[in-house]
């Protein structure tokens, strides 16, 4: 069987769950990620990855009606999964099952209409009718009210479950190759330019959503010259990344780093902090670096949003969100209490091998590919 896997941009962040899931189905048979490239190449995380995949250059509307045959070409395969209800993904899907038959799955990993909502009132007017954007608000809206012509449907956390329905698929890691230990902590802290003292950890993109302002603010009322914050996944030379390091001096900035070497930052980390804001961004989100720690037992403190507090629950520490003081506070606990802390993140590593691997991810996944393509 082939599988194939399609992704409304890979250039962007998008990549990261497209790719997730072909290697989840990698043991049913070829799996292949396609889709259009609205830039030089794609995502600098996943590029690495030893996942097949095909991609067209990305065109805005009308031109990109030009390229639909030669993407409804690239979505070959005898079961077709898009990520993402998105002009590029899911309405190939949509097209190609009416013109063909072919079987679709839906995954719906964020609420999409809500990352146009933080915009206000005029902006989200202003986004509503700009029809050229094949990734836009119109399209996207349209793209989630015709979601139930797929076959079924898998989402990322209970918001979208509740909104949406389907099979609930979190993001997952592999458990059996990122393991703790494996990689060294003095080496880690060498590539980051820390000789000694501790480090805690931001991993990922810095977006305002992500709340890396209220933990640069936590940093600095906790008052430890002596701890690091380390930023991985921020451009240094970028315009946040300038930004963040004129406001925050002793911040360490690191940019996009392949998946492949996120275990060799994380071994650096005594602690790992998620400090998601609560907005129409994040409330059907689950931020997919919070496995990452947990795959590698990294304490971890996090917010009140979404999926989080279930997932954390019994193994990491919560905050309300946007609360500096209380991040803070939580962040000095566990630099205070070191063998708390270390027992959070070995919870931490037993719950996301127990509910958050790859083995557990496959238990949910197949019997719903074997359910859709006995129906077709």
């Amino acid at each position: 069987m082939k599988i194939s896997i399609l992704c409304f941009d890979l250039a962007g962040n998008a990549a990261g769950r497209a790719f997730l899931l072909a290697r989840l189905l990698e043991p049913l048979g070829t799996v292949e990620v396609v889709g259009p490239c609205y830039g030089d190449g794609v995502w600098e995380p996943v590029a690495s990855e030893r996942v097949p995949w095909r991609a067209l250059p990305g065109r805005r509307l009308p031109r990109l009606a030009a390229s639909l045959p030669a993407m409804l070409r690239l979505a070959d395969g005898d079961l077709l999964y898009a990520c993402k209800p998105r002009l590029t993904s899911a309405g190939i899907g949509y097209l190609k099952r009416i013109g063909s038959r072919t079987p679709l799955l839906l995954d719906i990993d964020d609420w999409e209409v809500g990352f146009f909502l933080r915009s206000g009132f005029w902006g989200t007017i202003g986004r509503a009718v700009n029809l050229g954007n094949p990734t836009g608000l119109p399209w996207t809206w349209l793209m989630e009210r015709l979601h139930r012509t797929a076959d079924a449907i898998t989402v990322a956390s209970r918001f979208l479950e509740r909104r949406f329905g389907g099979t609930l698929i979190p993001h997952a890691r592999d458990t059996d190759a990122w393991r703790p230990g494996a990689d060294d902590p003095a080496e880690s802290r060498r590539r980051l330019g820390v000789d000694k003292g501790r480090v805690v950890m931001f991993l990922g993109t810095a977006r305002s959503y992500k709340g890396i302002q209220d933990l640069c603010e936590a940093m600095e009322r906790l008052g430890r010259p002596q701890v690091t914050l380390a930023l991985v996944g921020t451009d240094p030379t970028s315009a946040a990344g300038r930004a963040l390091a004129d406001r925050y001096p002793g911040i360490r900035l690191v940019g996009r780093v392949p998946f492949a070497e996120v275990p060799r930052y994380l071994a650096a980390a005594d602690i790992v902090v998620v400090p998601q804001r609560d907005t129409s961004d994040t409330r059907g989100q689950t931020p997919a670096k919070l496995f990452d720690a947990m795959a590698l037992a990294r304490p971890i403190v996090s917010t009140r949003v979404s999926m989080i507090p279930e997932i954390l629950d019994g193994c990491g520490c919560l905050v309300t969100p946007g609360d500096v003081g209380a991040l803070a506070g939580a962040i000095g606990y566990l630099l205070d209490h070191p063998e708390e802390a270390a027992a959070l993140g070995q919870k931490a590593r037993a719950r996301c091998v127990a509910d958050y691997s790859f083995t557990a991810a496959r238990r949910r996944l197949f019997p719903l590919v074997e359910r859709v393509m006995a129906g077709r």
